[in-house]
């Protein structure tokens, strides 16, 4: 099937990238605000896909989302709910803990979904391209070849390099993982801005995202952490319907599990972010 992209031309100004809502108004809602207060418009506000997800407010989240008008790519969550499959397409291994909880958590969003949410999902591209302070810039959700694609920082390069050649970029904007880093690799660089929606397994309630800067006409970034009433978000989690694992998690900061995790990763479970 052909991949749609969105090619956004030439981007002046700070551009905010985020991704991973998973159905976490409050994370949305304090995500906006600081768009707002940081003077960033929509236009400039980039999602890395999965907009739904594990927590308790799928349909006010994507209602919200389009009155803000941000953009955002498909995760592999968007595409399975508008094809109306009956799992949510995140590559876990089957029998798993996480495959256990996405039995759960899938089929409440897809129950709580109006016809005009997933027609709203159906305009979201693959991929956003755009030329960003003389780099060639494109998002993706897991990778450029494979939407479920869990890469992070400490993957080998060799898997990452076929992205930059594909699409000719100079850098790649990656999601679906759950955990913000940067890699650099000479004039390469891979970006995963991190989550809004789950905390980033260090032990904090705190999510993360990321800005771009073109201020001195070159291209700088940096990682930000984003407060949120997660109180109330664990609350409304509390519903009987949701993993309270899941549930758990938006407050202590730490995964049910690192399954999906590399061994590098797992092992800095609880020990804050090392970007």
């Amino acid at each position: 099937m052909d991949k749609k992209i969105e090619d956004l031309g030439t981007i002046k100004g700070r551009i905010l990238l985020f991704g991973g809502v998973y159905s976490n108004l409050q994370a949305l809602e304090a995500m906006k605000q600081v768009a707002e207060r940081e003077q960033i418009s929509a236009e400039n506000c980039i999602c890395t896909g999965d907009i739904v997800g594990y927590c308790a407010q799928p349909e006010e989240t994507v209602q919200l989302f389009q009155l803000w008008k941000a953009r955002s790519i498909a995760g592999n969550v968007e595409i399975q709910l508008r094809g109306g499959a009956d799992d949510c397409g995140c590559d876990f291994k089957k029998g798993s803990r996480c495959d256990g909880f996405s039995q759960q958590w899938y089929p409440f969003a897809q129950s709580k979904l109006s016809k005009n949410s997933l027609s709203f999902m159906e305009t979201l591209p693959d991929h956003i391209t755009f030329d960003y302070a003389g780099q060639r810039v494109t998002v993706v959700h897991g990778s450029y070849f494979n939407t479920s694609a869990f890469i992070y920082k400490s993957s080998p390069w060799e898997r990452k390099q076929p992205n930059f050649e594909t699409t000719k970029s100079n850098v790649i904007v990656g999601g679906h993982c759950g955990l913000p880093f940067n890699h650099k690799n000479e004039n390469k660089l891979w970006l995963n801005p991190g989550v809004i929606g789950m905390p980033a397994n260090d032990g904090n309630p705190s999510v993360w995202y990321a800005i771009l800067d073109d201020a001195q006409e070159s291209f700088t970034f940096k990682h930000h952490t984003l407060d949120y009433n997660y109180k109330l978000t664990r609350k409304l989690m509390d519903n009987g319907l949701l993993p309270q694992e899941y549930a758990r998690t938006i407050v202590t900061g730490i995964w049910d599990n690192t399954e999906i995790l590399p061994e590098v990763e797992s092992g800095l479970q609880g020990f804050g972010i090392q970007l």
